[in-house]
């Protein structure tokens, strides 16, 4: 088959997560509940922790960029799939799957260093508690932000010049309901070793590290919870790392769990369906999970509610549900 140049491909097709009419009403509906849910929900977790002063520590500084990720996350997927059921076409031009690898891959690392650099502010919270602010400054805290944009552009920005040196023969159809980067490299008739090297390494370096950085953290830190000799004070302490442990169990359980069984596995529509998960389900859950037993942003919400008062009742939704 000759091999046809990257500039001659004029779109990619993406399948979806099913070809059955019946079912598009259905996940349009779905996603598009889901989709609001997670912007007005993260959306109110930024907008009380920007309104209450009590707020702005560094814990809850990378809660606010963690939210703002994952509004970003999901806004470059969740609405080119309601789009394309809506108009019942799947085409995506070459451009805009580029455009759309490059800022799902963006958003994703960074929702990985973030975690990461949320369990070492946990870290040092629980294990100095007296050194907290002087190791946690307004200083420390903006290079950490820094560094995880930097970082996380810089892995996109490889894995889509890299997509560049690519070309496509006539199989453009992508079993997926975004352009994911595994699933577009293996679109490619041209040789992807390289890029397949790139991509094993940098997940390597987006992912294992953040995740062994995370582990180390929590080792560290129910090691000082078990030392103390209260209930309660073992209690309080946990309660202030519950909520970020949670959405890493959830995160890392379901993302992982979606590339092992890629490798296992050659369903790519099982995976896109798996995938779901971790880019659309836990975005949409974390501002339940940071709301659960937190008094703190409980307080911002009813805040919140007098500033806003027409929209208190999904304020109060999310207090309900805490």
């Amino acid at each position: 088959m000759e091999t046809e140049n990257q500039t001659y491909v004029l779109q990619f097709i993406l399948l979806g997560l099913s070809e059955d009419t019946e079912v598009q009403s259905l996940l349009f509906g779905l996603f598009l509940s889901m989709y609001l849910v997670t912007i007005f929900g993260n959306l109110l977790i930024i907008l009380a922790i920007i309104s209450d002063s009590h707020l702005h520590t560094p814990m809850y500084f990378f809660l606010s960029n963690l939210s703002f990720t994952d509004i970003c996350f999901t806004s470059t997927t969740v609405p080119k799939m309601l789009l394309n059921i809506q108009t019942e076409s799947k085409a995506i031009t070459y451009e805009n799957c580029l455009s759309q690898m490059y800022f799902s891959t963006l958003f994703g690392v960074l929702d990985n260093f973030f975690l990461a650099v949320m369990a070492y502010d946990r870290f040092v919270a629980i294990c100095h508690p007296l050194h907290y602010m002087v190791i946690m400054n307004p200083e420390v805290c903006g290079l950490l932000l820094l560094a995880s944009w930097l970082l996380s552009v810089l892995v996109s920005l490889l894995h889509d010049l890299m997509a560049l040196r690519l070309s496509f023969c006539t199989k453009l159809d992508i079993p997926h309901f975004f352009c994911e980067l595994n699933q577009v490299i293996r679109r490619a008739c041209s040789d992807t070793f390289l890029n397949n090297l790139v991509m094993y390494f940098t997940s390597g370096l987006v992912g294992v590290i953040p995740l062994t950085g995370i582990l180390f953290s929590y080792y560290k830190i129910i090691s000082s919870i078990l030392r103390i000799s209260t209930a309660g004070g073992k209690c309080k302490a946990f309660s202030t790392c519950g909520s970020h442990l949670s959405v890493v169990i959830f995160f890392y359980g379901t993302s992982l769990g979606v590339y092992l069984s890629s490798a296992a596995t050659q369903n790519s529509r099982a995976n896109a369906i798996a995938s779901v998960m971790y880019t659309v389900v836990t975005p949409m859950l974390n501002p339940f999970i940071y709301s659960l037993r937190n008094k703190d942003i409980k307080q911002a919400f009813k805040k919140l509610r007098n500033i806003y008062p027409r929209k208190g009742y999904f304020v109060s939704g999310l207090q309900m549900c805490s």
